[in-house]
């Protein structure tokens, strides 16, 4: 029997945790630094620890049989050098591999270099150079700040004035830190946006389920972009067709390159992919963007969707051995509605205390993620910008989208902010 870590602290480590815990030979699983729903789960404890170093001691300790990192900012901080220097079993890219998400600059070299499709591009570190970069090419446009901005790095501008604007906060007013440093402005691309997530062992592939998530606060996709406000699997726009012309035009030439460059990659990746118009052998297949991890929100409803044991293809990942492991799905699909306090994704407020009329009827078919909340003297309060997930199953896109929304009616909080129309390119179709 063995005990497990997972690093993070938000709903994609809640997901994490829960479908760990689904595997047989898991006695227990900690948490590093989790957050009031994990506080409250059964053979499960938060540990209070962030520094990589002090990770793997704990791991040590406490004879963690693997360990799985969620967010990017550990993977960056090179959580995996240090655990994979000591011996530890854990399933992540180095920190290295990790720039595919840590560098948008370097992901850009990356993929020209070798010849993954995506938007034409410039990266800029002067203010002046970047604002002649949008006046010569017009809008709309995208900036991207370079550094890991958990979610609000990247600005879609309609006019040329959004453009200026977040050049100015970017690179002039440091508002995003050493993240905002460099910036890179490339052209909008056109479409649907899929979301494209497999697990990778340095040379073999495991794709997951095909998902879709809404990055915009507000229903019809409008207002700021965020860290995501809700996600479903599957996601129709990936046929077959798309989903075998994904793996062989982005998937496997990304994994490919890596190990040319002398970097083979293991964990998971995650490709955001924008889906021309047109039938599925010509519809155009770009890039956006790399992760080197599951999507949060889309972990949510991919994970309540899957019937084999996660345990068995983390080993196999670790190992070596993702060829030999097929996974099993639910067909149904899976659909989390993310609810987020007041002030995001600028400001957001934390502190507002949470109330489930619900608890306790939580089962395999719906489950609240929780990602910004703490347990502080047996009360739940909110304690970052997105604070739930309320995901469910259903035969239907509509179905499932009715069993979330039901789910969630039953939780307040004061400034709660969700849309009402997740997966609503689904249900277009």
């Amino acid at each position: 029997m063995r005990k497990l870590l997972v690093i993070g602290s938000g709903g994609r480590e809640h997901a994490l945790t829960w479908a760990l815990l689904h595997s047989a030979k898991v006695t227990h699983v900690y948490v590093a630094p989790g957050n009031g729903g994990t506080a409250t789960m059964d053979h499960v404890t938060n540990v209070a620890i962030s520094d990589p170093a002090e990770l793997a001691k704990f791991a040590q300790d406490n004879d963690i049989y693997l360990t799985v990192v969620g967010p990017e900012a550990p993977l960056a901080a090179g959580v995996v050098d240090v655990f994979q220097a000591r011996g530890l079993r854990i399933f992540g890219p180095t920190q290295a591999c990790a720039q595919l998400e840590s560098s948008k600059d370097y992901a850009k070299a990356f993929m020209q270099r070798h010849g993954i499709p995506t938007a034409a591009y410039s990266t800029f570190t002067d203010p002046a150079q970047a604002h002649a970069y949008i006046d010569q090419h017009g809008a709309p446009i995208v900036i991207k700040a370079d550094g890991l901005a958990a979610g609000k790095g990247v600005v879609v501008a309609a006019t040329l004035a959004e453009a200026h604007a977040a050049v100015d906060s970017m690179l002039g007013d440091g508002s995003l830190g050493a993240a905002g440093a460099r910036v890179v402005i490339e052209a909008c691309l056109l479409g649907e946006e899929a979301s494209f997530i497999v697990m990778a062992d340095g040379k073999h592939i495991l794709a997951l389920a095909s998902s879709q998530d809404h990055k915009r606060l507000g229903d019809g996709d409008q207002g700021p972009n965020t860290g995501g406000m809700g996600a479903y699997s599957p996601a129709p726009v990936v046929s077959p067709t798309i989903h075998e012309r994904i793996m062989r035009e982005v998937i496997e030439p990304t994994i490919a390159g890596m190990a040319a460059d002398g970097l083979p990659y293991t964990g998971f990746l995650y490709a955001g992919v924008m889906i021309g118009d047109g039938t599925d052998d010509t519809r155009s297949i770009n890039v956006l963007e790399f992760n080197c991890r599951m999507g949060d929100p889309e972990t949510q409803p991919i994970l309540m969707r899957l019937k084999s044991d996660l345990l068995d293809a983390l080993d196999a990942a670790v190992d070596g051995k993702l060829d030999q492991v097929k996974l099993d799905w639910d067909p149904r699909t899976a659909l989390g509605v993310v609810m987020a306090s007041a002030g995001y994704p600028a400001k957001a407020r934390t502190g507002d205390v949470i109330t489930d009329t619900g608890t306790g009827t939580d089962n395999k078919d719906a489950v609240v993620f929780h990602a910004g909340t703490t347990l502080t003297d047996h009360q739940l309060l909110t304690s970052g910008g997105r604070v739930l997930c309320v995901t469910a199953m259903g035969d239907t896109v509509e179905r499932a989208r009715q069993n979330a929304y039901a789910r969630l009616k039953q939780i307040k909080f004061d400034g709660a902010q969700y849309r009402t129309d997740i997966a609503w390119r689904a249900l277009k179709r």
